[in-house]
């Protein structure tokens, strides 16, 4: 236990005006001011000016970025900061052409920073890495699809994998997913694996469904809305809108998270302009509790406590007995468990006192309809199908899962991740059954799982892997042990990235490597039939189709789901129902495929993807069709009152979260302003409370190093941090993904979706 006999003085509900905050609300003229400046950077034209105008709407392009709902009704600018940014990156009027790459070696292209290397502009010509002269140099289609097709086809199928990082649309995806599975394996690994994989694994155990079960119409119903670990302001900032209504309806907030983040305490809506007059933010959160990191299960076993308190002094008021009986099993030994836990356990691993968690416990109690919401902040950690499951019992517990105005809701990253699972992009063979895919193209598709990324990379370290292709992406900054994993990734036989700007994944070329540029989202996909339409699912189970408006930087410059087909068609024996040529030239057919191969989501594909607001293709949890081993919800006992994997040790030891920020889309860094965290400058930067900076002897300023505690033989290290005062939990330091991802132990992830520990890893500071 790190510092377990220092006693700090930091409030866990009050801000330290001593340190860096915003305080100005989230959204509000901030918000304007950052997307008139990456507008003035990119060059903004009067076509991405078009583009934003449609941007999320019917007919429109849909949003690149994160994966919230696109409504039937839009708002006049259905777009947030976040979103006008990655649309605008990707509009940039630069292109890293040909002579970009003739101008720059390789290794000094590896001095730039993520974001310069990015703001160099659009691909525009397919590229190969020549490493006698240490540059990427132009190639032509022809020949690299013929190469890359020749390479595939000579390896094991199973030395191949196949990496989806959640941004193509559903029809290149389903192709890849096909491509593998005809090829013979099903390593496809894809960016949840590195963020959500713990909800897809175990929510469908705990609810059996692998994706949240609320729509946008149950935040018109809900009284209370309860977050873990997710910052709506950075990542999902269109949720604010809806949050800000609940609120003003009179519906509760109470959000527990390590860190204070300003979209979640308050916010003006910059479409209001009453509201940006007067500059009256609206307040989000009734109670913001900053829970130690890995102590969620301690928080909801006390709020459990509660609960199961006020049942016992008042029988029938509290607990919907009829549907615990009725809709689930594992109760008893649950409330057995909870029940054994002591007070002062909960306080110590939580940070709260009881009399926090009791408040919180006691609007739960309060409220008719409640929605549990949660993001990474519960993912990334060891014991997270714990989080999972603590959240899934405290809803269980009065009813609210599956009913109007109730449910769990994760809150999804890229605008495609949850889609490509639900097509087929997974290391599992339910996730594209083999006998439907057999029935369909005459294809044995294996029935032996996969590799998830954590796997793919353990074999990458091994030499088992030969070849790794990129759909989208910058996976090397991804993930976590890089500095191993560069190492191990020169060795690969190939590497292919399919990419629409250069990153630092592409700067770490296997033996034989190639960029492959593809259209963005916002460009206008024009094939042998006619211009296209892409589909996305959010993270509501809704199915929207995006149409680009802007033309492609190059007329090189290809779909993704060309690409795709191509690289098929050149790699697998001829077999004339796998038609990669004519699924290529018109998409319609691949959808009418996803249809007969998902007919229970998808029917009618072609027909409904325009329909505003997206079509849903439903949630058997949702109407309380518990798909599940018992067929019932599964409460689950409680076996620990931390989700740490380890704890940190010694008096320099702390606990390390990593994270995004403001100007920052997973691996894009779109620029150097935190300003939602009041952070601005350096991303090398360590964050931790006065009260530990004074009792180290630490200086504002004051240069450190982070060293891993995780002991498995490896030295992991990240030198050069400035210290930087912060309002955080005692025991606690901050940084930046993915700059601190070499901290963070390949091996140390959640233990049933292999998901990495991002949010909780022992580290010690070094001056």
């Amino acid at each position: 236990m790190a510092n377990s006999s220092t006693k700090n003085d930091h409030s866990p509900t009050e801000q330290d005006p001593n340190t860096s905050y915003n305080k100005g609300p989230a959204g509000g003229w901030g918000s304007l001011r950052g997307v008139s400046r990456i507008f003035g950077e990119v060059h903004g034209s009067t076509v991405a000016a078009k583009i934003l105008s449609r941007l999320n709407k019917p007919g429109g392009v849909m949003c690149s970025s994160c994966a919230w709902a696109k409504p039937a009704n839009p708002s006049r600018f259905e777009f947030c900061e976040n979103g006008a940014k990655a649309t605008l990156w990707e509009l940039d009027e630069k292109k890293a052409d040909a002579n970009f790459f003739e101008q720059y070696s390789v290794t000094e292209l590896k001095t730039w920073h993520d974001h310069d290397l990015e703001k160099a502009g659009r691909l525009s010509e397919p590229l190969r890495y020549d490493a006698k002269r240490d540059r990427y140099v132009p190639v032509s289609w022809d020949e690299a699809i013929q190469d890359i097709g020749e390479k595939l086809a000579a390896m094991n199928p199973k030395q191949a994998v196949f990496y989806a990082s959640g941004h193509a649309g559903l029809e290149a995806s389903y192709l890849y997913a096909l491509f593998a599975r005809a090829m013979g394996h099903q390593n496809l690994p894809q960016s949840s694996n590195m963020c959500h994989e713990t909800t897809s694994v175990n929510l469908k155990t705990f609810v059996g469904t692998p994706v949240g079960t609320c729509t946008l119409e149950d935040f018109e119903h809900c009284d209370a809305i309860f977050f873990f670990g997710q910052n709506t302001g950075t990542n999902s900032p269109r949720f604010m809108h809806i949050l800000k209504d609940a609120v003003e309806r009179g519906c509760k907030i109470v959000t527990f998270n390590p860190v204070r983040e300003r979209g979640l305490i308050e916010f003006i809506e910059p479409q209001n302009i009453m509201q940006m007059i007067t500059n009256n933010p609206t307040e989000i959160s009734n109670k913001y509790y900053q829970v130690k990191p890995g102590g969620d299960i301690a928080v909801i076993a006390g709020m459990m406590k509660y609960v199961l308190a006020r049942e016992e002094a008042a029988p029938g008021t509290i607990l919907d007995q009829d549907f615990i009986a009725a809709e689930t099993t594992g109760f008893d030994e649950t409330v057995e468990k909870v029940n054994a836990f002591d007070w002062s356990d909960i306080e110590a691993q939580s940070g709260l006192t009881r009399t926090m968690i009791e408040e919180a416990a006691e609007i739960y109690c309060q409220a008719k309809k409640v929605i549990g919401i949660y993001g990474m902040g519960l993912t990334q950690h060891v014991d997270g199908w714990l989080n999972l499951g603590m959240f899934c019992n405290l809803l269980l517990m009065r009813g609210n899962i599956g009913r109007l105005g109730a449910g769990i809701s994760p809150v999804r990253g890229h605008s495609n991740v949850q889609g490509q699972r639900t097509v087929g992009i997974g290391e599992k063979s339910a996730h594209m059954p083999a006998d439907k895919l057999h029935q369909l193209f005459g294809i044995n598709a294996p029935t032996e799982d996969g590799q998830n990324i954590v796997q793919a990379s353990e074999g990458v370290l091994n030499g088992d892997i030969k070849a790794m292709l990129s759909l989208g992406g910058n996976l090397l900054r991804a993930l976590p042990d890089r500095e191993r994993l560069e190492k191990g990734w020169s060795n690969l036989d190939l590497t292919v990235h399919i990419a629409t700007k250069p990153n630092r994944s592409h700067l770490i070329p296997g033996k034989v490597s190639y960029i492959l540029p593809c259209l963005g989202r916002t460009d206008i996909d024009q094939q042998q039939s006619g211009p296209q339409a892409v589909s996305m699912e959010d993270t509501f189970s809704h199915i929207y189709a995006s149409i680009g408006a802007a033309e492609p930087p190059s007329d090189q410059v290809r779909s993704e789901t060309a690409i795709v087909a191509g690289i098929a068609k050149a790699t697998l024996p001829s077999n004339p129902k796998l038609r990669w040529d004519e699924w290529g030239a018109n998409y319609d057919l691949i959808r009418d495929l996803i249809a007969e191969t998902f007919p229970d989501d998808f029917s009618d594909f072609n027909n409904r993807m325009m329909q505003p607001g997206g079509f849903y293709r439903g949630n058997p949890a949702r109407e309380r069709k518990w798909k599940t081993e018992s067929g019932k919800a599964q409460f689950t006992p409680p076996t620990t009152l931390t989700s740490l994997g380890q704890h940190p040790c010694g008096e320099n030891g702390f606990t390390l979260i990593t994270l995004r920020s403001n100007d920052q889309f997973n691996t894009t860094i779109y620029g150097f302003s935190d300003r939602l965290r009041g952070l601005a400058g350096s991303r090398e930067i360590v964050l931790i409370n006065r009260e530990e900076m004074a009792r180290l002897g630490l200086q504002e300023g004051q240069i450190v190093s982070l060293y891993t505690q995780v002991e498995d033989g490896n030295l992991r290290q990240v030198d050069g941090l400035k210290v930087t005062a912060y309002d955080l939990p005692d025991g606690t330091v901050a940084g930046y993904y993915p700059e601190l991802n070499p901290l963070i132990p390949l091996s140390y992830h959640e233990k049933n979706s292999l998901t990495p520990a991002y949010k909780g890893v022992p580290v010690e500071i070094r001056q």
